[in-house]
């Protein structure tokens, strides 16, 4: 049962890396292995969002889809991914950003478990490292966004 979890200092803004982060139309545009997302619903509610989204993630020759609850929480600057449908048992990710001196702290999680075991033994390695870069992803796409920061070019 494959779980990850890092945490990041970037020379952004908690406001800045939450947008990026809740910003899952862009994903195929920079986020390894994600070939395309499709939002199927969106809904304000409360002070949170809460999005429905299905993506498509690929390595060569293989493709798996997989639909997830996404909830949006603004003031808490945390995200939160539910596991809806797929080939995975188990799905659980969450974001959560953190003021630090100069920038934000991310803290990235992620809890996964293949349903078909031959699919985990094939694709599992190859996911992992993905999840591995996902924050690396994420700083990047910042820079791209807002340009370099102001702050430390990067936070020790």
């Amino acid at each position: 049962m494959p779980t990850f979890q890092t945490k990041r200092r970037v020379a952004f803004t908690p406001d800045q890396m939450f947008d990026l982060v809740a910003d899952v139309e862009r994903y195929p545009e920079f986020l390894p292995l994600c070939e395309g997302l499709t939002l199927r619903s969106r809904e304000e509610k409360d002070g949170r969002t809460v999005l429905v989204a299905t993506m498509t993630a690929g390595y060569k020759a293989i493709r798996e889809q997989f639909t997830t609850r996404v909830t949006l929480l603004p003031t808490q600057q945390k995200v939160l991914v539910e596991y809806l449908d797929g080939p995975f048992r188990r799905l659980e990710n969450r974001w959560l950003f953190k003021p630090v001196p100069g920038g934000c702290e991310i803290d990235f999680f992620i809890d996964y478990e293949f349903r078909n075991p031959m699919l985990g033994l094939l694709v599992g390695a190859l996911f992992d490292k993905a999840f591995r870069r996902f924050t690396e992803a994420f700083e990047a796409r910042a820079q791209s966004v807002y340009g370099q920061p102001r702050a430390a070019a990067q936070i020790a």
